[in-house]
């Protein structure tokens, strides 16, 4: 017989709200890059980022680890990413680069909210 352990009751410890609000600044920024305007208002933003929040909190557990983790991973390739075109776009940015990068980051929060839905 093995024991596991109760699931936690506890608060995550970053908001999934934050988290995608901060993935949706990053595609900003690489919009911007890439010579777009942005994807989504500042208002649409911050209503994506509740909608989020409330749907991680009611999320089944499995579906709370499967998102986590795709954060995770997209907050690691999407900051190389952003990083790399940073330094490479100190002459012109290169913004086919960056198109290519915004369209990843654009996908990757979508697969994101249907993990929750």
């Amino acid at each position: 017989m093995t024991h596991q352990a109760p699931p936690s009751s506890a608060p995550a410890a970053t908001d999934p709200g934050r988290q995608v609000a901060q993935l949706r600044e990053a595609l900003r920024l690489v919009e911007r890059i890439a010579g777009r305007s942005e994807s989504l208002s500042h208002e649409d933003r911050l209503d994506e980022a509740a909608r989020i929040s409330e749907a991680f909190a009611r999320a089944l557990p499995v579906a709370q680890r499967r998102f986590e983790a795709r954060v995770a991973e997209t907050a690691l390739w999407a900051a190389a990413g952003v990083e790399a075109l940073l330094a490479a776009g100190e002459g012109s940015p290169p913004r086919a680069a960056a198109a290519r990068l915004a369209a990843s980051l654009d996908h990757a929060l979508s697969e994101m909210a249907a993990i929750l839905r």
